[in-house]
């Protein structure tokens, strides 16, 4: 027998007018206004009531004044997250705040890098990952997901320094095992590579997968894990994330980076207040989000098992992101756009962005009324271009 939903996610909450990158600004991607998007990866759902409690608490208090992110409530609840969700245990010692994964990216590459040498990441690739690397003057360096031996080679050239480790990967969708985790582990000590870890995703892994954090299988390499619950929480617009850096020597100079040239010594006091919310009482909200995405995913799969059963499309193992190899179906990825914008009026992202061509990424992050929408959209542009 199911249990009963506590929370609403069919009812459709309209974001337009309210800002938002998705919905308000589809016309700097697309070129058009008004398309149904499927694009940026947050969720059209409100977050959490718990976390929207502790935000009204914190507001009747008025004062909003400088704050510091190193006190106990905040450390305690993300040792308490690790502990309880992925059965690891942390120490607070290592731990650092920032306004948001990809500045962390950013400060540890210039710690770590230096202009012109090589930074390896997987492919397709997150295109915020390219733009940190290649906006640093580093060299952005690929290797399939999933390929072992490419990923030595790239790991041994004298030049290569850092290894982007996306986990769960985006946009795929693929969650490393702990084997897989702990043989890259081994071949960054081997070549010297630091390891990143973006693990902004992990809480979004499906039923019969793992997300095993890199700060278990880290050894004697330098490595950081960068993370947030924005994503996982639906609260990105409020900033803030948070990692863990290896080393002490730098975990000091990155605070102390942070504290002077950045000048980001006070947090935003809101995003450690919903920080500290989720984490100490938004686990059923998270669960019962998880489950309703992946009832769109699984949607989404039965859609195209009846049109397209060629394409042999599954869910991904992590995420809210449908990634769809449309590559067997030798459809032109201009032709599907143009008739996506032009007919359809949605707007889902194609895979060029992420340097995959013949792919398209669908955010099903939202209502079901809303994915079911997405996805006969671009079944009909897909017959619309191979007729």
């Amino acid at each position: 027998m199911s249990t009963p939903a506590r929370y609403d996610f069919d009812t459709v909450i309209d974001r337009r007018g309210t800002w938002c990158v998705q919905w308000d600004g589809v016309a700097d991607r697309f070129g058009v206004d008004g398309l149904l998007p499927f694009t940026i990866s947050d969720m059209d759902f409100e977050t959490a009531p718990e976390v929207l409690s502790a935000l009204r608490s914190r507001l009747e208090h008025g004062v909003l004044g400088y704050t510091t992110w190193q006190q106990d409530d905040f450390l305690s609840a993300v040792a308490h997250w690790y502990a309880t969700r992925y059965g690891t245990r942390i120490d607070t010692g290592r731990l650092v705040y920032g306004p948001s994964v990809l500045n962390q990216l950013s400060q540890l590459l210039r710690m770590w890098t230096a202009e012109g040498e090589g930074v390896v990441v997987h492919t397709p690739t997150y295109d915020g990952f390219r733009k940190a690397v290649v906006g640093l003057g580093r060299e952005l360096r690929g290797v399939p997901v999933g390929d072992a031996a490419a990923l030595e080679r790239e790991l041994a050239r004298a030049d290569a320094k850092v290894l982007v480790l996306c986990s769960p990967h985006n946009p795929t969708g693929r969650v490393w095992t702990e084997a897989e985790l702990r043989a890259t582990a081994a071949l960054a000590r081997r070549h010297g590579v630091a390891v990143i870890s973006d693990e902004i995703h992990a809480d979004f892994v499906h039923e019969g997968y793992t997300h095993v954090p890199y700060a278990r299988v880290a050894g004697d390499e330098r490595w950081a894990v960068i993370t947030s619950a924005s994503k996982s929480f639906n609260f990105p617009a409020l900033t803030g994330s948070y990692g863990l850096i290896g080393d002490p020597v730098d975990h000091a100079e990155y605070l102390r980076r942070m504290e002077t040239a950045e000048g980001l010594a006070s947090p935003a006091v809101l995003s450690l207040t919903a920080h500290i919310a989720a984490y100490r009482e938004g686990v059923a909200w998270l669960d019962e989000v998880r489950a309703y995405t992946a009832g769109n995913l699984a949607m989404v799969g039965e859609r195209l098992e009846t049109d397209f059963p060629e394409l042999g499309w599954v869910p991904p193992q992590a995420g809210y992101l449908a990634w769809i190899d449309l590559r067997p179906l030798g459809v032109d990825d201009e032709a599907l756009q143009r008739v996506l914008i032009e007919r359809e009026k949605v707007a889902i992202m194609p895979g060029a962005v992420y340097g995959a061509p013949g792919f398209v990424r669908l955010n099903v992050g939202c209502a079901r009324s809303k994915a079911e929408a997405g996805v006969e959209a671009l079944v009909r542009g897909i017959r619309a271009v191979r007729a």
